[in-house]
């Protein structure tokens, strides 16, 4: 799940929200949200800014 918010967020090559994450993946907008707060934890997302997210380089 996580690979699949990454690559989708790599294909939409611009900072995105989760809901539209979710619909480029077919999953819930609050499953997507949890998987990119540990992404971010992580440090494999970033968030240039507030409530968008994209992938750290």
């Amino acid at each position: 799940m996580e690979t699949k918010v990454l690559d989708a967020m790599k294909k939409a090559g611009k900072p995105v929200r989760p809901g539209e994450v979710a619909e480029m993946i077919g999953e819930e907008s609050k499953a997507v949200s949890k998987i990119i707060s540990v992404l971010k934890k992580q440090g494999k997302v970033t968030s240039p800014k507030r409530c968008y997210y994209a992938p750290s380089d």
